[in-house]
């Protein structure tokens, strides 16, 4: 009888095939690596490229993790994020802004590691991040806080309904975009023979020191 475990190992992994890459030809700084890798997995159809997991801790120092969308990065490589100082991600933020983002572009057998501290950017930002959002998706974080629990469908329906009917130009106070400032960023491209290729970039104050790594 075939485990599960069986069934696992069974299972294929690192099938997508990876870009040509002259890794001794990597720029000086991640940014620019960065939205290269990124803008390829677009134009290539990878669903939703802009994806990533937040890792963070709570307060008890415990690990946590959730997929999110990244909405930009800037010139010197922060990755920007928003969510609800309400949230379980935006509470353990404001406690611990030590925090970590994985890419990972299966079509591509690619992904992206980066470990840093997340900054709160000035409000005004965040109002603006806020509005742009869709009418429906600014309801649901006018209407309850995020991740808590609610007693019933009609009770969560009665408050969407009336977060729908406010002002197009209310703003949660309550919503943050985030920075996460890059102490490092690591670039991986698998291969099926586990000999994967591995570029990190280290920050040394306003410059970035290049390592290659073993598989």
């Amino acid at each position: 009888m075939q485990t599960l475990r069986d069934e696992l190992r069974a299972v294929p992994s690192i099938v997508g095939r990876a870009p040509d890459f002259d890794w001794a030809s990597a720029p000086d700084e991640p940014h620019e690596l960065f939205v290269r890798w990124l803008q390829h997995a677009i134009e290539t159809g990878v669903p939703e490229a802009h994806a990533a997991t937040l890792s963070t801790v709570d307060e008890q120092g415990l690990p946590d993790a959730r997929v999110l969308i990244v909405k930009d990065v800037t010139e010197d490589c922060g990755f920007k994020i928003a969510t609800s100082d309400e949230s379980a991600k935006g509470r353990q933020l404001v406690a611990n802004p030590n925090c970590a983002l994985t890419f990972y572009w299966s079509p591509l057998a690619r992904a992206v590691r980066v470990r840093g501290v997340a900054q709160r950017a000035p409000g005004a930002e965040s109002a603006e991040d806020f509005l742009a959002r869709h009418p429906h998706a600014r309801a649901i974080a006018l209407a309850g806080q995020q991740s808590a629990a609610y007693p019933d469908d009609g009770a969560q329906a009665e408050l969407l309904a009336q977060a729908m009917s406010t002002d197009a130009g209310t703003v949660s106070p309550h919503w943050s975009v985030w920075t996460v400032i890059p102490n490092s960023v690591e670039f991986w491209q698998g291969d099926p023979s586990r000999n994967h290729q591995r570029l990190r970039y280290i920050r040394n104050d306003h410059t970035w020191e290049k390592q290659r790594l073993w598989p």
